[in-house]
């Protein structure tokens, strides 16, 4: 199988958590989540990771430059040779650009930009009816896959996962991060998947375009 090294994106509660862990899977390559990435790196005490826990104590935002210096070092590790999958990075159209600058500088262009798309609408419904087992850390969907009765007054409901939460999350994802669409688009990479339906039928339209 080729490499692939491919970006996932699309708006908050589109299915990308469930997604990628059956990507990353399908695929043998690493999923390079930007939240752990950097935990790990300041917990290694990188030369990344110091400067990265100075900014996080001091309140600041990480800047795009330390955080695109961290996937640089991570994607040349071993376990990515053969691929990875980039989460919860770029977020915003100026980030991207960056980020491909840096990549294609350090000989490590991306296969694919995966959008899954979903009607916000149907976003709105899928987080209000997410809970957490917080025994098990399993979410469960009170209509599309309700947990089991012995354990559903234990679930938890995060208080983000309301109608006004939701709808602020994407609101946010149309202004700031849809704007890389068309970023990746003209680059020819970008493979829009239709997110609606059973999880396992959206990872056969994932990987239909990933291999076509």
């Amino acid at each position: 199988m080729r490499p692939m090294r491919m970006i996932l994106v699309g708006p908050p509660g589109a299915g990308k958590g469930t997604q990628a862990a059956r990507l990353i899977e399908t695929y043998k390559i690493p999923h390079i989540s930007s939240g752990d990435m950097l935990r790990a790196a300041v917990k290694e005490g990188t030369e990344l990771g110091i400067a990265a826990d100075g900014f996080m104590k001091a309140g600041r935002l990480v800047p795009d430059d330390v955080v695109i210096g961290m996937i640089l070092e991570r994607v040349a590790k071993p376990d990515a040779a053969k691929g990875f999958m980039l989460d919860g990075f770029p977020r915003t159209q100026p980030q991207a650009q960056a980020l491909d600058d840096a990549m294609t500088r350090a000989g490590f262009d991306l296969d694919a930009v995966v959008l899954l798309e979903v009607p916000d609408q149907l976003l709105e419904e899928r987080a209000v009816g997410r809970r957490t087992d917080p025994v098990t850390g399993k979410i469960y969907h009170l209509k599309y896959n309700p947990p089991p009765a012995e354990i559903a007054d234990r679930l938890q409901h995060r208080k983000d996962d309301t109608i006004e939460a939701v709808t602020t999350r994407v609101q946010k994802y149309h202004s700031e991060t849809a704007p890389i669409v068309p970023f990746y688009m003209a680059k020819g990479i970008l493979k829009r998947v239709d997110g609606v339906g059973d999880p396992d039928e959206v990872t056969k339209r994932i990987t239909s375009v990933l291999n076509s």
